[in-house]
């Protein structure tokens, strides 16, 4: 039985008993579940001679395979004067043919055997991903490694990825969500830092098919590589097959994946920005810096954030911006933690002009009423119930359960990470996430960025401190 079927059938054998004898009357709002328990079925860990690390589960339900990989690069290793550098590398590894195949030989094959292969390079990672046909899987494998291995880097592919990379550039200023969300990471974190910083024509001008190519002779390594393997395969098969295409491959010296943290005196700072473009709506970021994912209050964090404004229609900003008031449509909070950088938390809106000071009041008032008062019995127990239950899907299938282990080895967290945090979240009290509100929500330090009216837009933020406008560089 397929494993995700299974799971869905201890939920429904769930609701059934709970709904047994009534029905017809039972009220769905007043129901309850015991928290759904389950045994997710077990990777098969391999390290070759090489130090790439390969992590293998079967599924036999379909003559498909999956391999992904997570490699130990990204654009936190951008040079200062050729932004975009990691991006372009990770694009044109696909693009530009490898492996003694051109662009358009690699395009072709894989036309022909409906193979799909996908390469990237993102800020902490780069990412890559073989989908084939069991029968098509040797050759499949074989243009897989020749991408990651030797990428040929055409020249007319790079020239092509530079251009559509500079009307990209040229585009962006045409949305104000993109703004807001832009340079609220560069109030955060600074314009020059890693996790802020973003290209410009003249940083992608720079780039050169010698950098590219010696961006991943530099940073792409087997004993930087996680392998996922997932699908209808066997294990000594498969292990032979990766041997033949990998296990050639030297090892190399890895980067340092360290992101440096912003200074404690700088997150402190409160700061209030507005970007002068005509719109229909006031788009609203506000937030600060926060906790990463293994900080010990990151689940009662997590819960709080639940509460406050993350889980849509029962959550308080949703309640009350929303609902009471009508004062934006779209409404909510958001905590993005990993490991390697710092977290951000942040309240976003999208409203009209005129209500933009009530709905940063409403923002900040909800933060008080968060940091002063316990949350209810009922807020708590359904923000629980909602996480346990959703925890499932983390491992729905059998390509989820080992792109989890990959990520948490990368990230250098134990296996039973997730399962450690849904025990925490069962545990969590009242007083729990009030102490976590408490302590790491701060009002005084919030970071405010509005795109909208620049007219009107400065007298309405004043109210909560000094404002100052960012203007934006004309982009070609």
């Amino acid at each position: 039985m397929p494993y995700l079927f299974t799971a869905a059938v201890l939920l429904a054998g769930s609701v059934t008993t709970a709904c047994a004898g009534e029905l017809v009357l039972g009220d769905p709002r007043t129901m309850t579940f015991k928290p759904v328990e389950f045994t997710p079925p077990e990777p098969d860990r391999v390290v070759l001679d090489n130090g790439m690390v390969v992590y293998l589960l079967e599924d036999h339900e379909l003559p498909l395979v999956t391999v992904s990989a997570t490699m130990k690069t990204g654009s936190w290793l951008d040079p200062a004067d050729k932004i975009g550098l990691a991006s372009l590398t990770g694009a044109l590894m696909r693009t530009g043919g490898g492996g003694g195949l051109s662009a358009e030989q690699v395009d072709e094959e894989l036309e022909h055997f409906a193979g799909n292969v996908g390469i990237s390079i993102g800020h902490e990672s780069g990412s890559a991903s073989l989908d084939v046909l069991k029968k098509d899987l040797k050759r499949g494998l074989q243009i897989f490694a020749g991408l990651l291995r030797a990428p040929a880097f055409d020249p007319e592919r790079v020239e092509i990825a530079k251009l559509q990379a500079l009307e990209g550039i040229r585009r962006r200023q045409d949305s104000p969500g993109s703004i807001v969300g832009r340079e609220f990471m560069k109030l955060l974190y600074g314009p020059d830092h890693p996790t802020a910083r973003e290209t410009s024509i003249a940083s992608i001008t720079r780039i050169t098919r010698d950098d590219l190519a010696a961006f991943h002779r530099n940073t792409i390594h087997p004993n930087g590589i996680i392998l996922g393997v997932t699908g209808d395969f066997e294990k000594a098969e498969m292990l032979a097959a990766l041997r033949e295409v990998f296990g050639d491959w030297a090892k190399g010296t890895l980067p340092d994946l360290k992101i440096a943290d912003v200074p404690d005196s700088e997150m402190a700072k409160p700061a209030i920005r507005f970007v002068n473009k005509e719109t229909s709506q006031t788009h609203l970021r506000v937030g600060h810096l926060t906790i990463k994912e293994n900080d010990p209050d990151y689940v009662a964090l997590a819960i709080a954030n639940d509460i406050l404004g993350g889980s849509s229609f029962r959550s308080r900003l949703f309640n009350d911006v929303r609902t009471k008031r009508g004062l934006a449509y779209s409404v909510g909070s958001r905590l993005n933690s990993g490991i390697h950088d710092q977290g951000v938390w942040l309240m976003r809106a999208e409203t009209k002009l005129v209500s933009t000071q009530e709905v940063v009041s409403r923002f900040v008032a909800n933060i008080e009423r968060m940091r002063t008062e316990p949350v209810t019995d009922q807020e708590l127990a359904e923000a629980k119930e909602a996480y346990v239950n959703s925890f499932i899907f983390s491992f729905s299938s059998p390509s989820a359960i080992v792109s989890r282990l990959v990520d948490l080895e990368y990230d250098g967290l134990p296996k039973d990470f997730l399962q450690q945090i849904r025990e925490k979240v069962l545990k969590l009290t009242r007083e729990d996430v009030l102490a976590a509100a408490k302590k790491h929500l701060h009002p005084d330090r919030l970071k405010i960025v509005a795109v909208g009216s620049g007219e009107s837009l400065p007298k309405v933020l004043s109210t909560f401190g000094e404002v100052k406008e960012i203007e934006l560089s004309p982009e070609g």
